[in-house]
């Protein structure tokens, strides 16, 4: 089970400051986790500008440009977001019985460290 995962709000922790034009500190949704790559993609922080080549739709409109969008940032350097402080917080395990139509279900639950809120 992994510690981030889509739809989660983290702060990037390490980086240049905002003051430098680095995105330390910035808060985001993650948009995508690959999982293969230790990477996550974070919206609205590390963007890049691509430079697209220009060519035609079928409709005659031209395409092309240059675009931004949002680059992968490596794992470690961001920390999930406790939803009561929203200050970044380590991530735990925990196991959870449940019963439900007498059979005892157990889950694998994640908590915030800092508040021990599930998340």
């Amino acid at each position: 089970m992994a510690n981030i995962r889509k739809g989660d709000i983290v702060q990037v922790i390490t980086g240049a400051s905002q003051k430098r034009g680095g995105d330390r500190g910035k808060q985001g949704k993650v948009i995508e986790v690959l999982g293969d790559e230790n990477r996550v993609i974070v919206e609205g922080i590390n963007f890049v500008t691509k430079h697209i080549r220009q060519g035609q739709n079928q409709r005659g409109s031209k395409t092309g440009g240059i675009e931004t969008h949002e680059a992968p940032l490596h794992i470690s350097n961001v920390a999930l977001v406790d939803p009561e402080t929203k200050k970044p917080t380590r991530v735990g395990f925990r196991t959870v019985t449940e019963t439900k139509n007498g059979e005892t279900i157990t889950k694998k639950v994640r908590y915030s460290k800092k508040s021990g809120k599930d998340l």
